[in-house]
């Protein structure tokens, strides 16, 4: 048995934050020049005080961070205004959650790429997995499908490719009968506490200080890189504001890839400069 793992309280009010997982940004009067930015949980807050402190010094912006601790309302309050801009999706998700708001939201810059990983607090490698064991993924439909495809890699099970979102439901084969539970993302390092093992988002895994050493899996990313690219997001119709734009200049600078690797090691990569 492993030892526990250290959770933190994620607010749902405004604070200082994160994704994936990334932050969401509103700009306010021109001559303030304050813009917020919605992210989720805390992983990226230092990141984002860091490229705060430097829009000020060099555009007089303030940014101000938002934190959500879940994937669908940053979008939802970008879409109604109450955010600027907001950085903690991945392209896939963005595109699909961005259909569902009327196509009202624009991608204006690449952040990171923050690979899934399955977890254990129980077991040290996939083969140790028993039959019937319980394995957690989160419940939304791309990054289930992300992690649907981490268990594929780790041979666990395979599922009906040819299905647009999948879920456990197309599971085609699971040798070892494996009993896996959707559960919302943000409940996923929760629920590892009681699971055999369990695929997690960056962000939420960063937060709780999971370990290099309880990591089972990690997604390979090498041969498809392109949809689980972060990203910046911005109403469309302001998409072209002078502000946002010099916001994502700050962010992709040789500093921000410093501070990233500085931060977060080896768990998520600048991507701005990937194909």
């Amino acid at each position: 048995m492993k030892n526990g793992i250290k959770f933190g309280v994620v607010s749902a009010i405004a604070l200082l934050v994160t994704s994936a997982g990334l932050p969401v940004v509103t700009a306010n009067a021109a001559t303030t020049k304050t813009v917020t930015v919605g992210v989720v949980g805390d992983t990226s807050r230092e990141l984002w005080e860091r490229i705060g402190k430097r829009t000020q010094k060099e555009h007089g912006i303030k940014i101000k961070l938002k934190e959500f601790n879940d994937y669908v309302k940053p979008n939802q309050a970008l879409a109604d205004g109450s955010l600027d801009l907001n950085a903690f999706q991945t392209k896939i998700f963005f595109d699909d959650q961005n259909k569902k708001l009327g196509n009202k939201l624009k991608s204006i810059g690449k952040t990171v790429v923050v690979p899934m990983r399955m977890y254990s607090l129980k077991v040290d490698k996939v083969d140790d997995i028993k039959q019937g064991a319980s394995i957690v993924v989160p419940n939304d439909a791309t990054n289930e499908a992300r992690a649907l495809d981490v268990l594929v890699q780790a041979k666990l099970i395979k599922y009906n490719k040819k299905v647009t979102d999948p879920t456990v439901k197309d599971i085609t084969s699971n040798p070892k009968k494996l009993d896996i539970k959707e559960v919302d993302a943000g409940q996923a390092v929760s629920a590892l506490q009681t699971a055999d093992a369990g695929v997690i988002n960056g962000n939420f895994a960063h937060d709780a200080n999971l370990k290099d050493k309880d990591i089972l899996v990690e997604q390979n990313l090498k041969k498809n890189i392109a949809p689980y690219i972060n990203l910046i997001a911005a109403p469309k119709d302001k998409a072209n504001k002078k502000v946002y734009k010099q916001i994502v200049k700050a962010y992709q600078t040789k500093e921000t890839k410093a501070d990233i690797k500085e931060l977060f090691d080896n768990s998520q990569y600048a991507a701005w400069n990937l194909k």
